[in-house]
């Protein structure tokens, strides 16, 4: 078995990062007899410099093509306020490869309770998991810019809230079986509809699932 896996260093602190994380792999795939084969791409901040664009098309057809990409960083001082922004890249590409949902879990390991800046109490036995949405909403909506007057759409679909919520209820059913979705339901058309379908989708697949809505 051969796993193609495109890294994509990116910017600043990322290289180092993204060739750390090519030796942990290398390891673990020489253990596991699993053959691996990486490419590295320019992205972000660096391609911008390297080929005009955050994600050049060569780095986008090895990504379509890959069983896996690694994204060290994006972004850096040495772009803010220029007309083409490292960060259009991530977008592009979280669009490009239909990533709409972001898992970040959040663990205290016992023992290190002392180092958090929180109480003792409040971080004790922690461990979370937030699903984040990556491709609808307002980083996605049609945008005016202005000097006097601004816009930004946010715009989301049944479609796009109801995919995202079975991936927590999914992962709350290998864990604590409970899920809290947070929205601004008492202000936000989108939000209503958010709380509408995770609602809607509890009742009629994940009945077992503990839901609040927060």
């Amino acid at each position: 078995m051969t796993a193609k896996i495109v890294f994509l260093p990116g910017d600043g602190v990322g290289p180092e990062v993204a060739d750390a994380a090519v030796l942990v792999l290398t390891r673990v795939a020489k253990r596991h007899d699993v053959d691996l084969s990486v490419e590295y791409h320019p992205f972000g901040g660096v391609a911008i410099d390297a080929c005009g664009a955050p994600f050049p098309d060569e780095t986008r057809a090895a990504c379509k093509a890959a069983d896996a990409v690694f994204l060290g960083a994006v972004g850096g001082p040495k772009w803010d306020g220029a007309e083409v922004r490292p960060e259009a890249g991530l977008l592009d590409m979280r669009k490009t490869l239909g990533v709409y949902a972001n898992l970040r879990p959040l663990r205290v390991i016992a023992g290190t309770e002392d180092f958090s800046p929180l109480k003792r109490e409040n971080v004790d036995g922690v461990n979370i998991m937030i699903v984040r949405e990556l491709t609808g909403g307002v980083y996605f909506g049609d945008r005016v810019e202005g000097v006097e007057r601004a816009v930004d759409e946010c715009l989301y679909t049944r479609e796009e809230v109801e995919r995202v919520a079975r991936v927590a209820f999914e992962a709350a059913r290998g864990r604590k079986g409970h899920v809290t979705s947070v929205d601004k339901a008492n202000v936000m058309a989108t939000s209503r509809l958010w709380r509408h379908v995770v609602s809607d989708l509890h009742a009629r697949d994940y009945s077992d699932v503990t839901l609040h809505h927060q």
